[in-house]
């Protein structure tokens, strides 16, 4: 992507392999995940249990309708909708190119807008595994004291911020960040079944928990302020300890694979002492001769 500060390597698409698993064991295995039983999947989809628990046993073999009615129901990703389709001996349903690829290439320019219209303020992209697909200049004033492994591409932005080496020293509310993110990370296994995303949920727990104890910042900004409205990060900087809100942002209808996997994670500065260090890191960066005014 372009005017970023990131610029990975446009991962290669990981086609649905052929199947192992017959698709009434795939169908049977989402069906319990979402905690349906064979009757209210059924109706959902506009059949009934009986044909249902057939496909399910191997006893008979679903159309294609049935299957897209299925999948839908079940409100899986589109990655394990075409899963479901090969699984059923169909032709996948939805594309999937690099991120590269000119067919994407409306899709990289809105994220590219997004990323650098929210300067000052960080902004970077993820894939499903939230690796760092690109990010805005913002983001490269925030990871002083990163370890430089951390930052070698393929980047895992949840590795970047929990890890001993990352950004979790100077995390101030790192026991309530740390949390939060392990939790959104079990919930996107719960709903996707991804096994990286299960290992990286298990590998992120192993990282030392804190208890937040002894920050050394003790300025008006803290967790406690934000208390029954978001969790926020505070991340301590030369200048003191940075406040931030973030939001996520994906595209509303996708119909191709990538695109339904990236999202934009933003941040914005919780209080005015933040945003006023923003907005100085970025004049600093855009001074004539600074080096920092080079982009991706």
């Amino acid at each position: 992507m372009s005017a970023t500060t990131s610029r990975p390597a446009s991962p290669t698409p990981t086609p649905n392999p052929n199947p192992t698993r017959p698709v009434g064991d795939l169908l049977r295995a989402w069906r319990e995940r979402r905690r349906l039983s064979q009757m209210r999947l059924a109706l959902g989809a506009g059949g009934s249990a009986r044909p249902l628990s057939f496909l399910e046993t191997g006893k008979a073999r679903p159309s294609r309708e049935m299957v897209e009615r299925l999948a839908a129901q079940l409100d899986l990703p589109l990655r394990e909708r075409n899963t479901l389709l090969l699984a059923a001996g169909f032709a996948p349903a939805y594309p999937e190119h690099r991120l590269d690829d000119p067919a994407l290439g409306a899709a990289r320019r809105v994220v590219d807008r997004l990323l650098v219209g929210h300067e000052p303020s960080p902004a970077l992209a993820i894939d499903r595994h939230w690796t760092l697909l690109a990010a805005n200049r913002a983001v490269a004033s925030l990871l002083a004291g990163v370890s430089p492994e951390l930052l070698r591409p393929p980047v895992n932005v949840l590795r970047l911020s929990l890890h001993p080496a990352g950004l979790a020293p100077r995390i101030a509310n790192l026991g309530q960040w740390r949390a939060h993110l392990l939790e959104r990370l079990r919930r996107q296994v719960e709903v996707s079944a991804d096994a990286t995303l299960a290992d990286l949920a298990a590998e992120l727990a192993a990282y030392p928990a804190s208890d937040d104890a002894g920050s050394g910042d003790r300025r008006p900004t803290s967790a406690s302020a934000f208390a029954g409205i978001a969790v926020p990060l505070l991340l301590r900087t030369e200048g003191g300890t940075l406040a931030f809100l973030s939001t996520t942002t994906v595209f509303g209808t996708p119909v191709e694979v990538t695109l339904a996997e990236i999202a934009v994670e933003a941040s914005f500065p919780a209080d005015a002492a933040t945003a006023e260090a923003l907005r100085r890191a970025a004049e600093s960066a855009d001074a004539p001769g600074d080096a920092g005014r080079a982009r991706g």
